[in-house]
């Protein structure tokens, strides 16, 4: 029941390589360049609710995934750690 895959820091390789792109971007067509830099926030805001009903669905399946697996657990089924 980890959630470090989805909500990790990222790593500096990703970050430094995303301002690569922009840089890229920014010397190719500068105006969609700062559309972007500005749109980013405004993106980030919208998607925020998708996000936390993602978190409220991921934890009501774990939910529902320790409720189904408790009877083998407690039996000491296969895979009991």
């Amino acid at each position: 029941m980890s959630l470090d895959r989805t909500y990790s820091i990222p790593r500096p390789e990703v970050v430094v390589t995303k301002f690569l792109l922009w840089l890229i971007l920014l010397v190719l067509c500068w105006p969609l360049a700062i559309l972007a830099l500005l749109l980013y926030p405004l993106v980030w805001l919208l998607l925020l609710p998708l996000r936390l009903v993602g978190v409220a669905v991921e934890g009501a399946l774990q939910l529902l995934k320790a409720v189904i697996l408790l009877p083998s657990r407690v039996l000491g089924g296969p895979g009991r750690v």
